[in-house]
């Protein structure tokens, strides 16, 4: 099994702000996204690329995963921040816009081209309706190592923006976009972040979308500021009760006399060795995050 990166938070900050790059480094966050893409106005691009470039080489971050946010494969912007992450090498590129296979074919190429580390992923945008419905064909670009596809990130606003969606308490339109995405993820093995809760003065709203995350399935959401730090990491983290819940079940799968069983009954309750199999990830990802704090 791959080893598991927790990624319950996923912090957007704005490349040209070069007080919050320096920020990031006393952050919780699992993850950093440096943006040079919606947060930074067309005349800042270059400086925030500099900027930003610099502070991945430089390091500092300790063990929070960090990505650039590069502007749009079809702006103007696009080959020189491709040129200038690559020499940077974060731990991945994350590219909005993404809509169909071959932009992550033509990205993959480009990276290799300019002598990426293979180490550097890319994760992918799904933020419009026809990446929507060809998310299938999207993830399954993660079988192509040319691709290095290994997550997908929802752009909820955009997406509400091209399909003219409210996004109401709930997200009742959201849902089976949110739904198929995830799906497209899960059948080809990588990881999906949730989109972002804009309103910063609704902590209810924002725990309450966090928890549906979460129950959806998702690895973790994205956030835009720090003071939604702490709430997405409790609720994306195994409660203590999960982890002795799971401890109970791979504890009772390996006893001997349950070796050639695929199904027991533990405290009343009728448990499957497919429960076990989650049960090991839930604690994995438990000592995942015990060991990044």
């Amino acid at each position: 099994m791959p080893a598991i990166h927790p990624r319950r938070s996923a912090l957007y900050m704005p490349g040209s702000n070069a007080r919050a790059v320096e920020k990031a480094k006393t952050l919780p966050a699992d993850v950093v996204i440096f943006d040079l893409e919606d947060a930074v106005a067309p005349e800042s691009k270059a400086q925030a690329r500099h900027d930003v470039c610099s502070a991945v080489k430089a390091g500092g971050y300790g063990s929070r995963e960090l990505v650039i946010r590069i502007n749009g494969l079809a702006t103007a912007w696009a080959e020189d921040d491709l040129a200038a992450a690559a020499a940077a090498s974060p731990d991945a590129i994350l590219v909005p816009k993404v809509s169909t296979p071959d932009d992550l074919m033509t990205l993959g190429a480009r990276l290799r081209s300019l002598g990426a580390s293979e180490t550097v992923r890319v994760w992918a945008m799904i933020e419009t309706p026809l990446a929507i419905l060809d998310a299938k064909a999207i993830a399954a670009m993660a079988q192509n190592e040319t691709s290095r596809l290994s997550c997908f990130v929802m752009g909820t606003n955009d997406l509400a923006k091209e399909t003219r969606a409210r996004l109401s308490t709930g997200r009742t339109a959201m849902m089976p976009w949110l739904m198929t995405a995830l799906a497209a993820a899960r059948a080809y093995g990588i990881d999906i972040l949730d989109g972002v809760y804009n309103d910063l003065s609704d902590e209810e709203g924002f725990r309450a979308e966090c928890i549906q995350g979460r129950d959806c399935g998702f690895d973790g959401k994205t956030v835009i500021h720090p003071n939604q730090i702490a709430a997405v990491n409790d609720i994306f983290a195994p409660s203590v009760q999960e982890i002795e819940n799971a401890r109970a079940i791979v504890a009772a799968f390996e006893e001997p006399q349950n070796a050639g069983k695929g199904a027991i009954n533990l405290n009343g309750r009728m448990v499957e060795r497919l429960h076990a199999d989650m049960a090991r990830r839930t604690l994995d990802l438990a000592a995942a995050i015990g060991v990044q704090r």
